[in-house]
């Protein structure tokens, strides 16, 4: 399946990082299509299931796929294929790159700008 991609260097470890990106009560933080998430899991874990809510106020459901812990892991959202986050360690930075099936292109400037966010907060914390 063809993907898009955004990625931002973020100047910390990937371990550093990683909670951000894996532990649900973050993801309002910096992710800008989540206001909520209710989940009987606190992060990411295969097969792990919850809701977000959105900005517009409704809520939807989300399963977590592959997971491998400090570095990657992937997501349907109602039912459908959505983003993957992938952690790249190098050197004293990172490479963060969330990716989505092609079909939802526009979404890519959502991913861009969570990246930056995520940036902001990271290296602010």
């Amino acid at each position: 399946m063809r993907r898009i991609t955004s990625a931002v260097e973020i100047a910390a470890s990937a371990d550093r990082i990683w909670p951000f990106v894996a532990e649900f009560e973050r993801w309002p933080q910096w992710g800008l299509s989540v206001n909520q998430v209710d989940s009987d899991a606190r992060q990411v874990g295969p097969g792990v299931t919850g809701r977000v809510r959105t900005p517009l106020g409704f809520w939807v459901p989300f399963t977590i796929g592959e997971v491998i812990p400090g570095s990657f892991w992937d997501w349907s959202v109602a039912g459908v294929p959505a983003t993957g986050h992938r952690l790249e360690p190098r050197g004293a930075s990172t490479r963060v790159e969330f990716t989505a099936p092609w079909v939802v292109a526009p979404y890519k400037l959502v991913m861009a700008l969570s990246l930056r966010k995520l940036k902001r907060v990271v290296e602010a914390s």
